[in-house]
């Protein structure tokens, strides 16, 4: 059921309706959205925390870890008193606290083939914050089944990636298109890399960003390239890559 803007929300997001590519018709797009969040750690907490803020009608978090005390220098929705408890539990709880009028699923699972295939389709937006390849290619093949748009974020030391694929576009390479062999996960490990806190809120921020102009569609996007932040000497580039020959896409 499409969603109408009563007085509290047109108060409550009226520092976005002001803008001219948002405005009132934007807005409900927004509140008519529906965006999964896969990971609700460094780079979910900052996505779901402004996506929700934001005003998206339907929030869905797939994550089966608990909090640890390691997690609260970045991950910014838990606080010492959550340790030990599952993380999409308690972002429901904060969601709630944040805006009553969306609407938070939650999945206390680990993300896989056999549940990512009956989840993907229910959501229009897909966004990646998970720490392995794994799930990022998986992320990549159901999301280009169902033709979805997908926005992926990695993070490792003072560094970042952002990529924003839309398949609902047949001229969209994919993830596998860039990294045509499974980097090892060993680059994602906060554990052993390590990982300012700053760099994943920054990174989950844009991606948060690239989400608001998707359902939008306004901006420009990520398409065909990925954006590589490097946070300590702050270079920001992006890198152009196109479809590749027998990729999973091509035969899309």
């Amino acid at each position: 059921m499409s969603k109408t803007l009563k007085k509290n929300s047109l108060i409550r997001y009226s520092r976005q309706i002001i803008l001219k590519s948002v405005g009132i018709i934007g807005q409900k797009k927004i509140l008519n959205s529906k965006v999964l969040i896969v990971g609700v750690g460094g780079l979910g907490c900052p996505v779901v925390d402004l996506l929700a803020r934001a005003g998206v009608g339907v929030i869905g978090t797939i994550d089966y870890d608990k909090v640890s005390l390691s997690n609260i220098h970045r991950q910014t929705l838990y606080t010492t008193k959550d340790v030990g408890k599952y993380k999409v539990e308690i972002l429901k709880k904060k969601l709630n606290l944040i805006n009553k009028e969306i609407k938070v699923n939650i999945y206390n699972q680990k993300a896989n083939e056999k549940n990512l295939i009956k989840i993907i389709n229910k959501y229009d937006v897909i966004v990646d914050g998970s720490d392995n390849f794994k799930t990022k290619f998986l992320l990549n093949k159901f999301s280009i089944k169902f033709k979805k748009k997908l926005i992926v974020g990695a993070i490792s030391k003072f560094d970042g990636h952002v990529f924003t694929f839309d398949f609902g576009s047949k001229k969209t390479p994919c993830l596998k298109c860039f990294y045509q062999s499974e980097p090892s996960d060993e680059i994602l490990n906060c554990e052993s890399e390590g990982i300012l806190g700053s760099t994943a809120n920054i990174i989950g921020s844009i991606q948060a960003n690239e989400v608001l102009k998707a359902i939008l569609s306004i901006g420009k996007n990520l398409e065909s390239n990925i954006l590589i932040l490097d946070l300590l000497n702050l270079n920001f580039r992006k890198v152009l890559f196109r479809k590749r020959k027998g990729c999973i896409c091509k035969k899309v």
